[in-house]
């Protein structure tokens, strides 16, 4: 009898042979040996049916046919995975194979593409194992291979993701089908297109919100100048800026006149500041400061927390301009080459086993040679033998996988992979390495001084330890000041001067109460409140991961945490779908993301047909529910009622509705802000059109 052994994807399924270390002959569209036998899907091969399959008369979109909501679900091979699904299954069923080890993606999504395979194909009488893996490493395979549970462990996960296409399904044909059959043709003939199809989607449609909110959040910003006095000090020889602030004691405290307490709301308040203190001056021209406060503290920075896909995401969106999507993809080719762990992973922590043994990750970073130094000095110090004890290792904020963290092997694959990928690689590897190191550690100065009753301040840093930060310094970034931590967080205003030389550090530290110093010049800083930020490809993954955040009930915000929109796996398919489908605007060279006229209409249909699912808190909530299948908490058929209220209830009121005035409204609002079509012809109530307009105007 053989064991026959199913992965996602062939490369996997190549990986699994070389592992098992049996000579095994290739065939088509497996691999053969005398005790297993390996083989593999192509993603998904097994699909659900469209409404036509329960009745011809459903491939007409109607009202009368919906809600639609079958009692039995159906399901078919998709046709250009035919081939291959016709090998899969003649091997599940062969007689001479008695266990079955699954090893596709470990996740949700991976759960689901071999389970609706073994469902069409049949499959009985066969021990089902389950593998499940964090890395392609030959010593996790092997272990995944030899801790492989029964099948049936994982049946609530299953479930899970069988209630998660469910989902999908019924409100994209539901909700696409009522919304497109009550307002299709007035976005048709509004846009002059040929097709006034609306798509809509659990979690996109919530994405669409979001980005579309934002963006009249800012059309609705208007800006605020302000006015700040600052000042020349001079510390023994040393120019410094100080700043004004309005403190108990000033003028003007409180004062209606103020832009916070460090501003004016006009420019003539801040000359006025400044000739009020320019009548202090000595006969040297110069304004006398008096020092009222020295404070010095000590303050710790601890390295970051590892990376989980959706935070690399992000700061690959800031670093390399790339889109969540090509993110993804490198992450799963550097998984693919061994050279890191699961990529689809919310964790950024590592898990009490792991930890255990570290070590080999590190000691396999000693042949990379650009933080070779690094690893060993981690292993000579010993440091990673107390990281278990840190808040890098926590097995209660792990559901699937731990953090995306390096493995220490498939080096050997580096110099055939792109710069770009390369410098992913480094980026995560510095991350890791980093929390072995301790904390960057700085001494920090607070100077106040007084000029009669006003008060200006000055801040100071200086760096004791660098601790972590020589480990972030990358290597592709020119500036060698530059640490990776800087570059991800981008430039952000410090509220301290960073200082490094040590007579000014000497002189500033002996400055005591009552020290005078001279002030050189006043002079007006002027600014503007500056509008909300457009969320960027990577700052949105990052919203959706934290939806939790958009909620405003407390309760419910605690209830969902670590729930956000969507799951690792599926956050920039979700984006790239908006994209492909014109709803929203990725800009490739900035990654920052605007709306398109069409998803602002479909923004606003939704709007006033099924508000819902414009909130986070109801997505967040239906995968808050998955989450809860998976883990038991949450029985299959109580999930599956609530879902067939909610799509039922909605896609009825959808019918009754009776807003299309008010939907041209919105129209007209949104289209201001766009450029208009190309000119039209009306004729026999249609409309004619050169195409539509992809170009903004400035917002």
């Amino acid at each position: 009898m053989k064991a026959l052994f199913i992965a996602e994807k062939p490369s996997v399924a190549q990986e699994f042979a070389k592992a098992l270390k049996c000579s095994m002959q290739k065939k088509n569209g497996y691999l053969e040996g005398d005790k297993a036998v390996v083989t593999w899907c192509v993603g998904h091969l097994v699909t659900m049916s469209y409404p036509e399959a329960y009745d011809p008369a459903l491939k007409r979109w109607n009202f009368d046919t919906l809600p639609f909501i079958p009692e039995k679900f159906l399901y078919e091979v998709i046709p250009s995975s035919a081939g291959q699904f016709k090998t899969v299954s003649s091997l599940l069923n062969r007689e001479d194979i008695d266990t079955i080890y699954v090893c596709t993606d470990s996740g949700r999504e991976g759960e689901y593409i071999y389970r609706l395979v073994a469902q069409e194909a049949g499959v009985k009488g066969k021990v089902q194992k389950r593998v499940w893996i964090d890395s392609q490493t030959e010593e996790e395979i092997l272990r995944g291979i030899r801790e492989a549970k029964d099948i049936s462990a994982y049946d609530n996960l299953s479930d899970a993701a069988y209630l998660r296409a469910k989902e999908d399904y019924l409100m994209g044909i539901n909700f696409s089908r009522a919304l497109t059959l009550k307002y299709g043709t007035q976005i048709k003939n509004y846009l002059g297109i040929e097709k006034g199809v609306i798509s809509v989607g659990r979690v996109m449609t919530c994405v669409l919100g979001m980005v579309v909110l934002k963006e009249r959040e800012i059309r609705m910003f208007k800006k605020t100048p302000f006015y700040r006095v600052t000042g020349d000090v001079d510390i023994c020889g040393v120019p410094v800026n100080a700043q004004w602030k309005a403190t108990e004691g000033s003028e003007y405290f409180e004062s209606p006149k103020l832009y916070k307490e460090n501003g004016f709301n006009k420019k003539e308040d801040a000359e006025a500041l400044i000739n009020k203190l320019s009548g202090l001056k000595g006969e040297d021209g110069s304004i006398p400061f008096t020092v009222e406060e020295n404070t010095k503290k000590s303050e710790k920075k601890n390295p970051p927390l590892l990376f989980n896909l959706a935070e690399l995401q992000n700061i690959c969106s800031k670093l390399f301009k790339i889109s969540p999507d090509d993110t993804l993809k490198v992450a799963q080719e550097l998984y693919e080459k061994k050279l890191t762990t699961y990529p689809r992973t919310d964790a950024r922590v590592l898990s009490t086993a792991v930890a255990k043994e570290i070590d080999r990750n590190i000691k396999g970073l000693t042949s990379y040679g650009i933080c070779k130094d690094d690893a060993l000095k981690i292993l000579e110090s010993g440091s990673y033998k107390n990281i278990a004890k840190t808040r890098y290792v926590n097995d209660k904020q792990i559901t699937d996988h731990y953090a995306i963290i390096p493995t220490g092997q498939g080096l050997g694959s580096l110099a055939s992979l792109s710069p770009t990928v390369r410098n992913i690689y480094e980026l995560i590897v510095r991350r890791f390495l980093s929390v072995f190191y301790g904390p960057a550690v700085y001494k920090k100065y607070a100077l106040r001084m007084s000029a009669g009753n006003e008060s200006f301040f000055a801040g100071f840093r200086v760096c004791e330890d660098e601790g972590f930060q020589t480990v972030m310094r990358l290597s592709f970034i020119k500036k060698k000041e530059k640490t990776a931590e800087d570059a991800e967080n981008g430039e952000a205003e410090e509220e301290e001067t960073d200082i490094s030389d040590p007579e000014f550090i000497k002189n500033l530290a002996s400055l005591k109460k009552g020290s005078i110093l001279k002030c050189t010049e006043l002079s007006i800083k002027e600014g503007e409140t500056s509008p909300p930020k457009r969320y960027s490809s990577g700052s949105l993954i990052l919203a959706m991961e934290n939806a939790g955040q958009l909620i405003e009930d407390e309760e419910m915000r605690a209830q969902i945490k670590g729930s956000g929109i969507g799951t690792s796996a599926t956050r920039a398919g979700i984006l790239e779908k908006l994209f492909n489908i014109g709803y929203l605007n990725l800009n490739k060279k900035t990654q920052i993301i605007t709306p398109e006229l069409k998803g602002e209409m479909v923004f606003d249909v939704v709007r006033y047909s099924i508000g819902s699912m414009l909130n986070p808190k109801l997505t967040a909530s239906w995968e808050m529910g998955l989450s809860g299948v998976a883990d038991g908490s949450v029985s299959s058929p109580e999930y599956m009622g609530k879902l067939s209220d909610f799509v039922s209830r909605h896609t009825n009121k959808v019918k009754d509705l009776n807003n299309i005035r008010e939907l041209r409204n919105c129209f007209d609002y949104a289209s201001a802000y766009y450029k208009k079509p190309a000119k039209t012809e009306k004729k026999e109530g249609k409309v004619k059109t050169g195409g539509k307009s992809k170009n903004k105007k400035s917002v």
